[in-house]
């Protein structure tokens, strides 16, 4: 595998939270910078991030924004609550299956998250999304706290 599309070591990959990371689209174009995990580097190209999760053993990845308000993020830099292999949005209480992204409650009920291709060789996860090249692990560069308030439905 490509040295330059590693993102994380398998294990780094939390089963009850996920992890936050930093891509480039390879297309400009091709985000919408009304999504909540939108930002842009020091050059002026787009930064869109993604969450890492496990569910049921296998290593999944999605863009990091909620299907009903597409400005709030699921994970603000401090990973998203997963529970029973469920992804919670904190502002709206809306859960999406780890396991494919599919919303089974809440005001988006029916929508998927967008997912990003990753693939696990040996102990390491690889971006394998031809959209996208990795930057970086954690948040994409911002000039605001785009979607950060919340309504924590999680009971934390």
């Amino acid at each position: 595998m490509d040295a330059d599309r590693r993102i994380a070591a398998v294990e780094e990959v939390p089963e009850d939270s996920t992890l936050l990371v930093t891509l480039r689209p390879v297309d400009a174009d091709a985000v919408d910078e009304g999504e909540g995990d939108v930002g842009e580097a020091a050059d002026g190209t787009p930064e869109a991030e993604a969450i890492l999760t496990r569910a049921a053993g296998e290593v999944r990845a999605f863009r990091n924004y909620c299907q009903h308000w597409t400005d709030v993020r699921l994970d603000k830099d401090d990973g998203a609550f997963v529970r029973n292999g469920e992804v919670f949005c904190q502002k709206h209480g809306a859960t999406f299956e780890a396991d494919g992204g599919y919303c089974n409650f809440g005001p988006c009920e029916g929508a998927v998250l967008e997912s990003v291709d990753v693939t696990v060789d040996g102990d390491d996860v690889y971006l394998a999304d031809d959209a996208y090249e990795f930057v970086r692990l954690g948040h994409a560069t911002r000039d605001d706290d785009a979607g950060d308030s919340r309504i924590d439905f999680t009971g934390n």
